[in-house]
């Protein structure tokens, strides 16, 4: 069984059309959505780009991975998805944003942050690599990518960075259909990650939504979350600019939906449709002054809920899967639907059962979602937990202790905290219990982000590899 996983950085499910969304424009993720299993309850464990990654290749939680922030290194001594994949004989493959390498804050356009060297820091994607570690600049021909040198490699003049690397995809796609491997693809574009400037994103799609209304969020609040960190708060001026910037998100949302479709039709024209996994999904959402926030990490249903499309006829079934599905939970799935051993320091579920429609096959009771820090500084009081199930999301702060519980089924804006509300006193110490169990499972000591700096962390690079 071959894998493709196609991943955008920071779309939200609620901003695609099969989820309800009038104003997106995406119809092949719509139909594709129609066509696959889409798990309606998967989450982002946390919501943040490098946790993300570290959780997805590992299937450990970020308490294990040490990836609490942005901007540091991971250590390359983790079993991952690839590795696994590599000593099953299988080719592995990357293009796009890396986001697990740099060890220095800013200064991303330094190869010594953007190039990911050939060896161990890839983690086990041995294969063709065309990636960098990040840049969200520009999405344009200054856009470049590294191979196995620091030169950085520019996509050209005019050039829109979504659709090269979707075209490289496509060409190594016809390269490894024609060995005789079972291979594994990861796709990783940027988009429609901010900045939403309208020279970020080609006029043709931006023309989709120029007389399109954009209103603040219903849940909109006009004054900063005080546990928001700066890279959620927002000023004035970007208050004014949330409407044009959901202009641009969604341009480059259309734009993305452009490219799943071709990818799947060439999956269907290399004749790699029923031996391939082809999944599209998402690392987190974004905010737009929900809850007075822009941005992610945080336990909302904006930051937290994302698409997860999963296609291979004959092997998954077709139709709305509604288990709890969390970030660590991919990449065990992911191997036993590739018949492949999933290693034991693994601390996410093995879901393929439930996915695949088998009788009585366990679900979990729901997700646990974490929040180590500041986006990618080492700020503290910006530590959270939470647990969400199909109904219910809990959720508690290091820093004051303050808790919140919401009905996501009676209020899906999260708008009334019902964490003292007498009537759902049973549901909040219940959510509480399974919060409490699932974190000593997996030895979450709910540490100050400090914590992790001062006893994992030399230079913002990772040295250990198991909790304390």
């Amino acid at each position: 069984m071959n894998l493709v996983y196609m991943f955008a950085d920071q779309l939200r499910r609620q901003s695609c059309g099969f989820a309800g969304d009038p104003l997106a424009k995406t119809p092949n993720i719509d139909r594709l959505a129609r066509e696959s299993c889409e798990l309606s309850n998967a989450v982002s464990g946390h919501p943040v780009c490098a946790p993300y990654r570290a959780s997805l290749f590992t299937g450990k939680y970020t308490t294990s991975t040490g990836m609490v922030i942005n901007e540091i290194r991971i250590s390359p001594d983790h079993d991952t998805i690839a590795k696994v994949m590599d000593r099953a004989g299988y080719e592995t493959a990357y293009i796009g944003k890396w986001h697990l390498y740099a060890n220095e804050l800013g200064n991303h356009f330094d190869p010594k942050n953007s190039y990911i060297p050939a060896g161990p820091n890839r983690l086990g994607f041995d294969g063709f690599f065309a990636g960098y570690n990040f840049h969200h600049i520009n999405y344009g021909e200054n856009s470049y990518y590294h191979l196995n040198s620091p030169e950085k490699i520019s996509y050209g003049e005019g050039a829109y960075e979504p659709d090269c690397q979707v075209d490289m995809a496509i060409r190594e796609l016809e390269r490894l259909a024609a060995g005789k491997k079972p291979f594994a693809l990861f796709l990783s574009l940027g988009t429609p990650h901010d900045p939403w400037d309208e020279d970020n994103v080609p006029a043709a799609w931006l023309d989709l939504f120029r007389d399109t209304e954009f209103s603040l969020p219903d849940n909109y609040l006009p004054e900063n979350d005080p546990h928001a960190d700066g890279w959620a708060r927002l000023s004035p001026e970007e208050r004014r600019r949330i409407p044009d910037w959901m202009r641009v998100y969604y341009a480059m949302a259309a734009n993305i939906d452009w490219n799943v479709g071709r990818m799947r039709e060439a999956i269907e024209r290399l004749g790699l449709e029923k031996d391939t996994i082809f999944i599209f999904t998402s690392d987190h959402g974004e905010l737009f002054g929900a809850h007075g926030r822009r941005a992610k990490n945080i336990f909302y249903e904006e930051a937290v809920r994302v698409p997860f499309l999963m296609r291979c006829p004959g092997t998954i079934p077709e139709g709305a899967c509604d288990v709890c599905l969390n970030t660590v939970d991919v990449m065990p799935t992911l191997l036993s639907l590739c018949g492949l051993p999933i290693p034991e320091e693994v601390e996410g579920r093995d879901l393929s059962n439930v996915i695949c429609g088998a009788a009585n096959a366990e679900e979990p009771e729901g997700a646990l979602m974490m929040g180590t820090g500041a986006t990618a500084d080492w700020g503290e009081g910006f530590e959270w937990r939470a647990f969400r199930t199909k109904r219910y999301t809990y959720a508690v702060y290091l820093g004051d202790g303050q808790e919140l519980l919401f009905d996501n089924v009676r209020d899906p804006l999260q708008m009334v905290n019902l964490a003292f509300d007498a009537e759902y006193a049973r549901v909040l110490a219940d959510l509480k219990e399974k919060l409490v169990r699932e974190m000593a499972r997996v030895n979450d000591r709910f540490h100050p982000v400090s914590w992790y700096r001062e006893n994992w962390v030399r230079d913002r690079i990772i040295l250990k590899t198991k909790a304390d």
